[in-house]
């Protein structure tokens, strides 16, 4: 298995340098193939107009690369919406896609919807909370999907400061991978991928919210509503095109703003029990997590509901199949 994936990685990891923009564009002149950009976004006023300016500039006025930008608000309760149209997005919220269900919370569920609300070949998510955002993170993954028809699914990969201050300035590469953040991919996500889907060994951010994906593959695929949308869409694009379809390209540095450690907690637990259901395809004993936080007689219980549940593939949806006919 080392072998397979040292060869993987010899054969589908590149830099976004590799590929020009000019390149690019002649490629996706060739084909036709059209892409959209989707952020998924839920307070994120401080982030996204930066994050939209930039792919608007670049991508979109700049060099025709992206046809189609979209922010899907999740229900903000600041200026994200606003702040995201003002800045060149088309602006949808969530519960405005597919209205006869009702939405469950999640980011998972966020991601799902925008199949309905998007129409490129190529779909790219990003997150919107990044911060001294680059082009690059949007054309380096989509890419190797206009240039080689055999790949259906890229992931970023990057290295991931451990900024705790939101504001003042970015923080440089820590050699060694000290001070990285991705801790829940560390402790709980690549130890699963390792021991369970050992072919996905090579993916160095497994769980990052940037990557871009074929729609002919995402609408085959069910996806969790909430933090483990990431693990499962990868771990079940695996088994539906294999692994040579899957890919990564290097971005450089991400910044974003940290969860804290109880946040982490219950990411950790989406991510397990996402990864059981695909081991088992059986229930959950107790599907909740218990943590503590001290309070001014001692540590109290706090119990959450770990994400249960998953999103049909999307080709399933009758409204989605009745847009395809049309």
């Amino acid at each position: 298995m080392l072998e397979e994936v040292e060869r993987w990685l010899s054969a589908r990891s590149w830099s976004a340098a590799d590929r020009p923009l000019d390149q690019l564009l002649s490629a996706k002149r060739a084909a036709g193939t059209t892409v959209s950009v989707v952020l998924p976004a839920l307070n994120e006023e401080a982030t996204v107009g930066a994050i939209v300016e930039v792919i608007r500039r670049d991508l979109m006025d700049g060099a025709p690369l992206v046809d189609e930008l979209v922010v899907v608000d999740s229900g903000s309760t600041d200026r994200t919406a606003e702040v995201a149209a003002k800045a060149g997005a088309r602006v949808v919220h969530r519960d405005e896609i597919l209205p006869r269900l009702p939405a469950l919370p999640g980011k998972g569920e966020v991601l799902w919807r925008s199949l309905l609300a998007t129409s490129g070949d190529v779909v790219c998510f990003v997150d919107a909370d990044l911060r001294d955002f680059s082009s690059t993170f949007v054309s380096g993954i989509v890419g190797p999907l206009l240039t080689d028809p055999d790949v259906s699914f890229v992931k970023a990969m990057y290295d991931r400061p451990l900024a705790r201050e939101y504001d003042g300035p970015a923080p440089t590469r820590a050699p060694g991978g000290a001070e990285q953040g991705g801790r829940v991919t560390e402790l709980v996500a690549r130890p699963l991928l390792n021991l369970h889907w050992p072919q996905l060994a090579g993916f160095v951010q497994p769980l990052g919210g940037e990557y871009a994906v074929r729609r002919d593959l995402l609408e085959r695929l069910p996806f969790p509503v909430g933090y483990g949308v990431e693990l499962g869409l990868l771990v079940d694009s695996l088994h539906t095109v294999g692994l040579d379809a899957l890919a990564q390209v290097d971005v450089g540095v991400r910044l974003h703003r940290h969860q804290d450690g109880l946040a982490l907690g219950r990411m950790a637990a989406a991510i397990y029990r996402t990864a059981l259901l695909r081991l088992s395809r059986g229930h959950l004993v107790r599907p909740e997590l218990t943590q503590f936080e001290r309070g001014p007689e001692g540590f109290v219980p706090h119990t959450y509901a770990v994400d249960t549940e998953e999103r049909p593939p999307m080709r399933d949806i009758e409204e989605y199949a009745r847009r395809r006919v049309a």
